[in-house]
């Protein structure tokens, strides 16, 4: 059982994706992972193998503009959130995904849950972690700095910024050998800065996130929040109370977890899901 790594050419865009089918495959569905700001589909990978040996089948692209996905200039792709989703839309259903369960995590990613908001039919099961859900969530400090004109263009050039940043959210050290990993795009070429920086400037959390939070009040896809609570970047209350608004939504709170707790607790988040998606759900 390994992560394999794959391309998808769909137009113009090129997708990366890395994959895992288990030695002996579960009766549940696919679980399709999605990733958030400044990280890439690697961040997935040690949550995917504890879940492959569980017998979970997994799916982690990077986003355009991401790791090793197609980095189009704006011309060609508009880096917001009605590009990402059509993106996003089209990536799955070249993929043949007829029913599968969805992981996001981070900033960027609430476009995976627009998505099972549009098509629940589609979602099994929908795990949020660490993903801005609230009307009142903001994007932090350091991801701000990329979009200020002509200073965003110099950060977002530098590909130290992958380790402030995930370091910075996750409160803990990474490893050089994953740095290299998350590095290596912004080494590769000038397209990844441009594109993170465009990514960014074009969040607009104050619109996107007002029908993303009245939806998940009144889904009824089976939902789960694993939750670092001591997130600096968004608000631990707001998941509290969003998670009491609608029975199909639970809480699971990893107490000594920050923004990115895949990066650090990926057996804990692993176990979390599987639970999740092999417990049945009682209409």
């Amino acid at each position: 059982m390994t992560i394999t790594e794959n391309t998808l050419e769909l137009g113009t865009l090129r997708w990366f994706y890395r994959s895992l089918t288990p030695d002996r495959r579960s009766e549940s569905a696919t679980v399709v992972f999605l990733h958030g700001l400044p990280s890439q589909s690697f961040i997935w990978c040690e949550v995917m193998e504890n879940l492959g040996k569980q017998g979970f089948s997994a799916i982690a692209p990077d986003w355009i503009g991401s790791g090793f996905s197609s980095k189009p200039e704006k011309q060609e792709f508009t880096y917001t959130p009605v590009a990402y989703l059509q993106a996003l839309t089209d990536f799955l259903s070249a993929l043949d995904l007829n029913k599968f369960s969805l992981v996001v995590q981070g900033f960027g990613a609430s476009v995976g849950i627009q998505y099972a908001l549009e098509h629940p039919a589609q979602i099994e099961r929908l795990i949020i972690l660490n993903t801005p859900v609230t009307i009142d969530s903001k994007l932090p400090w350091p991801m701000q700095q990329w979009t200020i004109p002509f200073a965003g263009d110099m950060i977002t050039q530098d590909p130290l910024l992958v380790d402030r940043t995930l370091e910075g959210g996750s409160g803990f050290v990474i490893s050089d050998e994953k740095l290299d990993v998350y590095r290596k795009p912004f080494l590769k070429t000038s397209a990844s800065g441009r594109a993170l920086m465009a990514t960014a400037k074009n969040l607009k959390l104050a619109q996107t996130l007002q029908p993303i939070e009245a939806g998940l009040k009144t889904t009824s896809i089976p939902t789960v929040f694993i939750w670092g609570s001591a997130d600096p970047w968004l608000q631990w209350d707001s998941v509290v109370a969003l998670s009491k608004s609608n029975s199909r939504l639970e809480l699971v709170e990893l107490a000594d977890a920050k923004h990115y707790p895949q990066e650090h607790w990926p057996k804990e988040v692993a176990e979390a899901i599987a639970i999740f998606l092999r417990r049945k759900v009682i209409e």
